[in-house]
């Protein structure tokens, strides 16, 4: 991708989180990274940054386009980067070797359940929360549940029967005041139980009864003056306030689905794909369709759904969309939810189509008014001759002499910057006596554009003379005769130093030297120097053709003509021999030819 690939999309990327993956050439998936902000992270590839590491350079050289992933918070953003480096190991990501997950906080399913930390999630009927990405958080949170909640911490099989039997006796946990001793009785399994509860409260987020509990507890310790205790509560209902403990990306409620969620534009649709496995988004995919004109959004989706299923090995037995719908020979059921994980994966996939959509439009609105590299070059022409128009339609003259013999002119026309040979013109100079250049270029421009003027011919925005201020002086005569000053910018190049002329300013335009418009002027310079010389030889090969040739008693000019044709030169129609002549013209002809060039050679040595 080049930095104009990626500004002609910067303003569709979200300054939300999200995953970012750079594509290969074949859609392989080069680069994998998490932001805090897309716009901002991605930004950072392109530039002339000089501290960019020359593997992220060429990996950045690589990618043929960009794709992102939007999610609600960098814990997610962290966690679906982790899910697709494992998934795809792409060439240019730094691979997590040790296999490790995040950890996760269980409430097991068992009389007087148990609250811990784990890696594994064990489908047992226990309650998860997480995953947790910061070791420091899941501590302060633990340690928070831990004080406010007394829990038991040993692993005893808590049955009624066993609790009868007295099997089990109090540890130092409940004499510490950690544990109220459920292992003896101590405490119901309906007051234990409604503790969970409340934990559970505190792991979701839903903190309105928790709040009142420990507004409560704090209003204790302060009755009873106990000012540290509560200050102590207050803190750390703060630090929890803030920390968000439940991922949008990971659910241990959600094992395999397929999410689905489509847009549509004037022209096109768009459809997004969550492939979900064991809670966590693997891939992420928005395939392009073209509909038909009397197709509707459920056949969009029916067509689309098993093509994506199959195209990425899908067997999972849910699909969550945002309406309902038949999908024939299909088992999978589908889903429409209201509330709670599943809908906010649905939400997530339709932010994502959404901005998809945003971005293939800022990319068709670029695209349609990005000049093409014609317009470019005469834009970049007009600003630097400083024209009203665009030099859509351009004309250049240029002389042609030696030593004032068989003067010629030329006028060459480029159009949308390239030449138009059907539209060249040559001159023979009429009313010019000598070598006098400046002359020469007011008659032929006068002549010119006399004519387009009496036919009724568009005139060109631009006219370019070769030659410095002398001849764009000589021009200019003839464009203020023809009252076109002001209607027709003029301008004179320079051949020493390319230096651009303009009437009524004696210092020169330095165009820089790589400058698309200085190499079409010098194109159209270049051009009409070669025509001018081209016709100047035409023109003395002309007339050595009828000194030589015509002045033979017998031989016409269309013989001479025809002659020199097949010959080449005067000089190899004398070397030839007379039946070679005969096959161009006839033996007679040959004849004359050989007697009069005999003759002349016998006066010579006389």
């Amino acid at each position: 991708m080049t930095t104009d690939d990626y500004q002609a999309i910067a303003n569709t990327i979200p300054k939300q989180p999200g995953v970012y993956r750079f594509l290969g050439a074949e859609g392989e998936i080069l680069y994998v990274g998490k932001a805090k902000s897309l716009r901002s992270r991605t930004s950072n590839y392109f530039g002339d940054r000089k501290d960019r590491v020359h593997r992220t350079r060429i990996m950045v050289k690589h990618a043929q386009r960009l794709e992102f992933t939007v999610v609600e918070s960098e814990t997610d953003a962290l966690l679906l980067e982790s899910a697709l480096i494992k998934e795809y190991q792409p060439r240019y990501n730094v691979m997590l070797k040790d296999g490790k997950t995040y950890s996760y906080i269980c409430i097991k399913k068992e009389r007087f359940p148990r609250v811990f930390t784990t890696r594994q999630i064990i489908r047992d009927g226990s309650t998860y929360f997480g995953p947790y990405t910061s070791k420091g958080r899941l501590a302060i949170l633990l340690d928070l549940v831990k004080q406010l909640f007394p829990l038991r911490t040993c692993n005893l099989n808590l049955s009624e029967t066993n609790i009868a039997a007295g099997k089990f006796d109090v540890c130092l946990e409940y004499h510490i005041k950690n544990c109220l001793g459920p292992c003896e009785g101590h405490e119901t399994e309906a007051d234990y139980n409604a503790r969970i509860d409340q934990i559970k409260n505190v792991l979701k987020g839903n903190f309105g009864p928790v709040k009142q509990h420990f507004k409560d507890l704090m209003q204790r310790y302060a009755e009873n003056l106990q000012f540290e205790a509560a200050q102590q509560i207050k803190e750390k209902l703060t630090v929890f306030e803030d920390y968000q403990s439940k991922s949008t990306v990971v659910s241990t409620t959600i094992r395999d689905v397929d999410v689905f969620s489509l847009a549509i534009d004037d022209k096109e649709a768009y459809v997004n794909y969550l492939k979900i496995v064991d809670g966590a988004i693997i891939h992420t995919h928005t395939q392009d369709l073209i509909p038909n004109l009397d197709e509707e959004e459920e056949d969009l989706l029916q067509y689309a759904i098993p093509l994506l299923r199959e195209r990425f090995n899908s067997i999972a037995p849910e699909i969550i969309l945002d309406r309902e719908l038949e999908l024939p020979n299909t088992d999978a059921s589908i889903t429409v939810p209201k509330i709670g994980d599943k809908k906010k994966l649905l939400e997530l996939s339709q932010k994502n189509v959404h901005y998809y959509l945003l971005q293939k439009r800022k990319q068709a609105a670029t695209y349609a008014t990005k000049d093409t590299p014609v317009e470019r070059i005469l834009k970049t022409m007009q600003t630097d001759l400083q024209m009203k128009e665009l030099p859509v339609h351009l004309e250049c003259f240029d002389n042609s002499n030696i030593q004032g013999s068989h003067p010629v002119a030329s006028c060459v026309v480029f159009k949308n910057g390239k030449p138009s040979k059907k539209d060249y013109r040559h001159f023979n100079i009429k009313t010019v006596v000598g070598p006098d250049d400046f002359a020469s270029m007011e008659e032929i421009v006068y002549r010119r554009y006399k004519r387009l003027l009496e036919e009724e011919q568009p005139l060109p925005q631009l006219v370019i003379i070769d030659g410095g201020k002398g001849q764009l002086s000589s021009a200019m005569k003839s464009i203020r005769k023809l009252e076109l000053e002001g209607k027709i910018t003029v301008v004179g190049i320079a051949k020493q130093l390319e230096e651009i002329f303009f009437p009524h300013d004696s210092v020169p335009l330095l165009i820089n030297k790589k400058s698309e418009s200085l190499k079409v002027i010098q194109h159209a310079r270049n051009e009409a120097h070669r025509f001018a010389i081209t016709f100047h030889r035409d023109k003395r090969s002309q007339n050595f053709t009828k000194t030589e040739l015509t002045d033979i008693p017998g031989i016409g000019e269309k013989t001479a003509q025809k002659l020199l044709s097949h010959f080449g030169s005067v000089t190899k129609l004398k070397a030839a021999r007379a039946s070679e002549i005969a096959e161009v013209a006839n033996l007679n002809v040959a004849k004359k030819l050989l007697d009069f060039w005999k003759t002349r050679e016998d006066d010579t040595k006389l």
